[in-house]
């Protein structure tokens, strides 16, 4: 039987910081009874990889890194019939957190052993796969400000984000967008407009976390137009679960969503990565698309 391909990404998470990650990793799948072929990869070679090894006839591929490392992995297998891996080795490491996957390399590596199967949504943003979520408005602002910070002073990526939220709200403003949720067209001026792969808890009992990712629906949150300070006090409502009707809108039951603007080219986060797309933008829920071992 051929060894089971095991792809980390070098460039982040416990795998740039640990020298020693790729023997360890080894070692707890060795432990689990996986024979495993360690290969370090740089982030942007994540999804050709994958897909060659997809259409190579893989079985199962184990991927090891954050959630980038995993949506770049489940670009290339969605629709496919290779099984992902994961080892949740990130920073956040959200999905695998909603998925139930255990942040422990051993546990990690168990169930990996294991193979219990699910099927799991992904979202689709204009053919591009994301996991978690996608925002357009103040956060892909944020994340060129947080990234742009690591690459040229080295910052941690929590001190790095605060900074950039900072820096983000003293230059405030809203985007004026054409929304059409299933078949029913609405205009807004939001300062924020959130699609997530299913739905997201906002409170702080567990803000950014889904207690699904397999109800075949898109969790689309619109923050109703704010001045800066309104929208401070209406994100910290939100935290508290005491949102007011005026803070955010929450759309029921969606499928499909085409935001349109005047605008040429829009900033767009996909799952942390920042992108520029041309509207409109069509967006749907890819329902139990990716097969991965979880729980």
């Amino acid at each position: 039987m051929a060894r089971i391909v095991v792809l980390l990404n070098r460039g982040g998470g416990a795998v740039a910081a640990d020298p020693a990650i790729a023997d360890k990793v080894a070692e707890a799948l060795s432990a689990a009874g996986v024979d495993a072929e360690i290969e370090p990869i740089g982030g942007g070679d994540c999804a050709v990889r994958c897909r060659a090894i997809s259409e190579r006839g893989d079985e199962l591929l184990i991927v090891g890194g954050g959630d980038g490392t995993i949506s770049a992995a489940a670009s290339a297998l969605v629709g496919t019939e290779t099984l992902l891996g994961i080892l949740p080795l990130g920073t956040l490491n959200h999905f695998a957190r909603d998925l139930g996957i255990p942040p422990d390399l051993k546990e990690a590596s168990a169930l990996i052993a294991r193979r219990s199967e699910r099927e799991v949504d992904v979202g689709e943003m204009n053919e591009r796969i994301f996991i978690n979520n996608s925002a357009i408005g103040l956060y892909p602002l944020m994340v060129v400000d947080r990234d742009l910070q690591r690459k040229r002073l080295g910052r941690s990526k929590r001190l790095a984000m605060l900074v950039a939220s900072l820096r983000t709200l003293a230059r405030f403003g809203h985007q004026r967008l054409t929304l059409t949720v299933n078949d029913q067209k609405a205009k807004v001026d939001t300062p924020l407009l959130f699609v997530g792969n299913n739905d997201y808890r906002i409170d702080i009992g567990a803000p950014g976390q889904r207690a699904s990712i397999q109800d075949g629906r898109l969790s689309v949150l619109v923050m109703r137009k704010k001045t800066r300070s309104g929208f401070i006090a209406a994100s910290l409502r939100a935290l508290l679960n005491r949102q007011r009707r005026d803070d955010m809108v929450q759309l029921d039951v969606v499928e499909r969503l085409r935001v349109d603007s005047r605008r040429g080219q829009l900033a767009v986060s996909l799952d942390g990565e920042v992108v520029s797309a041309s509207p409109p933008l069509d967006y749907k829920i890819r329902k139990k698309a990716l097969r991965v071992i979880a729980p």
